[in-house]
């Protein structure tokens, strides 16, 4: 898969050996549309319920338009984990908010396939590298309070719960409970840049 026109890569300076993160690009669809593909099944219990169209190239297509537009309007900035040319895992930073607050929430995922490795706490780890070059102040994360794994990969890269969110998302066809995570980045005065 050719990698977008000028983007930055991250090869394997926080990611286990032959993996690399990248910025999603214009052309991603079928990679996408391949990886949600194979993990459907292993996506379904985390996720919201998907339409059919979006395990299409069409479907993938769109939903990368939507999120390039955003991240053009400084809203999110997504990210693809890749093993060759099969994307394997997404991390994002979603909902980012500047001002006084200087947030965002974090999103990541990983292929069944390629689990176990070290890969989803290395991506979120470059994930807050990312989020303090940009100058946000704090992160944000939720997980299905038996998401178990997930929690551990929260507390593995200094996230600390500080609650609990009753009927906090719609996740595989019902409102479900989340545990929530922070990490606090530094201390430094707002702003939309490190000086």
């Amino acid at each position: 898969m050719p990698r977008p026109v000028g983007a930055a890569t991250y090869p394997d300076r926080v990611l286990p050996e032959g993996y690399d993160i990248r910025p999603l690009g214009e052309g991603d669809a079928p990679a996408l549309a391949a990886a949600y593909v194979r993990n459907r099944e292993h996506l379904a219990p985390w996720d919201p319920k998907r339409e059919e169209s979006f395990f299409t190239e069409r479907g993938q297509r769109e939903d990368v338009e939507a999120k390039l537009a955003m991240a053009g309007q400084g809203l999110v900035v997504p990210w693809l984990v890749m093993h060759g040319a099969d994307v394997v895992g997404r991390v994002n930073l979603n909902n980012i908010v500047r001002g006084v607050f200087q947030n965002a929430s974090l999103g990541y995922w990983v292929d069944h396939a390629h689990t176990g490795r070290g890969l989803a706490s290395a991506a979120v780890r470059f994930a807050v590298e990312r989020a303090d070059v940009l100058g946000l102040h704090r992160l944000e994360a939720g997980t299905l309070v038996h998401n178990v794994a997930s929690q551990r990969v929260l507390t593995r890269t200094g996230f600390e719960q500080y609650g609990v969110a009753p009927d906090y998302l719609y996740i595989n066809g019902r409102w479900q409970d989340h545990h929530l995570y922070q990490r606090i980045l530094h201390d430094r005065p707002a702003g939309n840049s490190v000086p």
